[in-house]
Parts: C-alpha cells; structure tokens; sequence
C-alpha cells in the first residue's frame, strides 16, 4: 500500500474536483469547507484553477503544506481539522478509495503542475 498519494485537482463548472483513474473516480468535487481550504492552500499559485499538484499521506513527510486532524464522522464521509488556519472540511466517502479507515492526521503538500 502507497503512505503517499498524487491528485490533481483542478476547477470544472467552478468546483475543485480531481480524476483518478486508478481507483475509478472522474471530477470527484471537494465540497463543504474541503473547496475552501484548497482555495486556501492555492492562493498564491498563479493557475492553480486549471490544475495542480497535490501529494498527501497519513504520516508527515519533508516539506508538507499544512496537517490536517481527524475531527468526526458524517454522512459516510469524515471531518478533518486545519488547527493552524482554524478551519475544517468533509471528505467524502472517496477517501476509502485511499485508506481502509479515516486516518487521524492527514499531511498535504501542494505545488504548481
């Protein structure tokens, strides 16, 4: 099993969404605060909208962008809390795609394509 993973989300209709063929899913969005945070985690990268880099992981790794904490379960999805920004997001199910279970951190790095 992979400890880290690459996406790249990208804006369609508006939304942030992301492909990965490789565990069946085509513009999954992120929705209910996950599309805020990324707005966040992309406001200095000129053309973020038309595609960027994402890696994350359970487990920290050199030059992580921000650490996101495990908050609660909801719909089939799960809350994660970014302490440092005081925000938070919902990951949909697709997470399972990734993990057996909802991590209790998850660590993300985002650059440029």
């Amino acid at each position: 099993m992979n400890s880290l993973f690459a996406i790249a989300p990208y804006q369609f209709e508006g939304m942030w969404v992301f492909d990965d063929p490789r565990v069946d899913l085509h513009q999954e969005p992120f929705v209910s605060g996950a599309d805020t945070i990324i707005d966040a985690l992309t406001a200095d990268m000129p053309a973020a909208a038309e595609g960027f880099k994402m890696i994350f992981s359970p487990q920290g790794f050199p030059g992580f962008t921000a650490r996101f904490v495990w908050d609660r379960e909801e719909y089939g999805g799960n809350w994660y809390r970014w302490p440092e920004r005081d925000m938070e997001g919902w990951l949909c199910p697709a997470l399972f795609k990734y993990f057996e279970k909802a991590p209790k951190e998850l660590y993300v790095k985002v650059s440029p394509k």
